[in-house]
């Protein structure tokens, strides 16, 4: 056997079981089940079918297309179009991380009261503006440590990340046998009804489809493993399917374990913040464990928290500036200390997530409120990074002579082109009415304009300052020359 021939061993269900650890977890079930109540089970089926199906396949023909690309989509952007788009690529990947980095210290805030002091108070009693900046210590902690060159939390983070996965699946199973059993009762009246499933499909619903493209993105992740697989032609597609299928499932009995547990039509107000851990101390006390479950959940969701805030910090700013077009990206920001630290990156991250902790505090009241917002506010900034795969897929289909793989979604180069700009308008459409606030207007209307111009500025201001540093690059080159 050659050395081309041995990464090749990966079989579907491998890939499959890889896709899935990375990009499925409770907190996807959680979160669309506070927005949509049961009918999230008709929208799971309709979201995997129209969408994350024909996404990943995409993503495996690109990735078996581009297969020595090391800059993921931005490389992909690059072989298809220029490099000008490439830099707005790999910008748009960077950047849509700052609302994430502000969130995941609420993250940790929360699972620690829950580990220390067992209920959800923290979120419903303590002020957004002692929260908010108790989080902007923790993410300038996490800051600091990165500058410092000291290790990312690689391991615990796989640890942590295995844990979650499998608490999202004993969830699961223990929800759905719950009631036959401890005898519990069933929360959600008439589940066994079809018409408590099906979506209204009007303004309000399509406002929420964000959090779901939110929940199945990322499958760009798995391209890298296109190539070491064996036979991808057969075992790729079939490993995306099976993927599909597992999310799907998963999806819909979580949902379905979720309406056991919840009353589907009375949702909390902190159901984002604090479900998980209700129906974990809720569980424990079905199957007499007490607060156990809840104990590890919180540990795991904490350390998980923590290595995705340290991961985060500094992967994507190194995706953006170790393969910098020096035309786009100025040396100010390019350059690195002695240890290899970009310091000027890490002052810009610090800057933005720094505003964006503290902003909103001053006009959304409650630790509930806030945490809500920053969620719906990243199902609407993260997906913009999505828009790069299907652009790419589109140029790639326009140009499909110039290049050979050895998997193929689709061979007509117009259906391709078809599937990747039916996602990119799928997404767009998402993102736009994402930016909708999710509280009624009538309830606070001063809240609930401040929401919407947050929402709309945010992806606006973050996009947009990438088109300001081509030119400071421009200028700093006309000076030196």
């Amino acid at each position: 056997m050659t050395d081309e021939k041995k990464p090749k061993q990966l079989f579907w269900y491998n890939i499959a079981l890889l896709a899935f650890v990375s990009v499925w977890g409770l907190g996807n079930v959680v979160n669309n089940f506070a927005q949509e109540g049961l009918v999230v089970v008709v929208s799971w089926i309709l979201i995997m079918i129209l969408y994350f199906v024909p996404y990943t396949l995409m993503v495996g023909q690109m990735g078996a297309t581009f297969k020595d690309a090391e800059g993921g989509v931005s490389s992909w952007i690059k072989e298809v179009s220029t490099r000008r788009l490439a830099y707005f690529a790999a910008w748009t990947y960077w950047v849509v991380h700052i609302p994430y980095l502000a969130q995941k210290p609420q993250s940790i805030l929360i699972a620690g009261s829950w580990l220390f002091r067992s209920n959800g108070n923290f979120v419903k009693n303590t002020p957004s503006i002692i929260v908010q900046s108790l989080c902007l210590v923790i993410f300038l902690i996490f800051l600091y440590m990165a500058s410092r060159g000291i290790a990312t939390l690689n391991r615990v983070g796989t640890i942590a990340g295995m844990s979650m996965f499998i608490m999202s699946i004993l969830f699961i199973i223990l929800g759905l046998s719950a009631p036959a059993m401890t005898g519990s009762t069933i929360a959600t009246a008439n589940m066994t009804h079809v018409s408590n499933y099906i979506p209204k499909f009007d303004f309000k619903y399509f406002t929420t489809i964000s959090m779901l493209v939110f929940a199945v993105g990322g499958a760009e992740k798995i391209s890298p493993y296109v190539n070491k697989t064996k036979n991808p032609a057969k075992n790729f597609p079939k490993g995306m399917i099976a993927l599909a299928i597992m999310v799907a499932v998963s999806a819909i009995l979580g949902s379905f374990a979720m309406g056991m547990i919840f009353d589907a039509n009375n949702i909390p107000d902190d159901l984002m913040a604090n479900g998980a851990y209700i129906a974990f101390q809720r569980l424990g006390n079905f199957y007499h464990v007490g607060n156990l479950l809840l104990w590890i959940y919180a540990i795991a969701n904490a350390m998980a928290s923590i290595a995705a805030l340290a991961v985060s910090i500094d992967a994507p700013l190194r995706i953006l500036l170790d393969d910098a077009d020096p035309k786009y990206v100025p040396n100010a920001l390019r350059r690195k200390t002695s240890g290899g630290v970009p310091i000027n990156g890490y002052k810009l991250t610090g800057i933005l997530v720094s505003i964006i902790i503290i902003i909103p505090a001053l006009g959304i009241s409650g630790t509930n409120n806030l945490y809500n917002w920053l969620l719906n506010l990243n199902s609407v900034v993260m997906p913009l990074r999505y828009l790069w795969v299907f652009w790419a897929f589109m140029m790639l289909n326009k140009q499909l002579d110039k290049f050979h793989s050895d998997y193929m979604f689709v061979k007509n180069p117009k259906v391709g082109f078809g599937f990747g700009a039916w996602c990119f308008l799928f997404t767009a459409f998402a993102c736009i009415l994402g930016m909708v606030p999710k509280i009624t207007y009538a309830s606070n209307p001063s809240a609930w304009w401040f929401q919407l111009i947050l929402n709309v500025l945010t992806p606006i201001v973050l996009i947009g300052i990438g088109f300001i540093l081509p030119a400071i690059a421009r200028r700093h080159q006309e000076e030196v020359n």
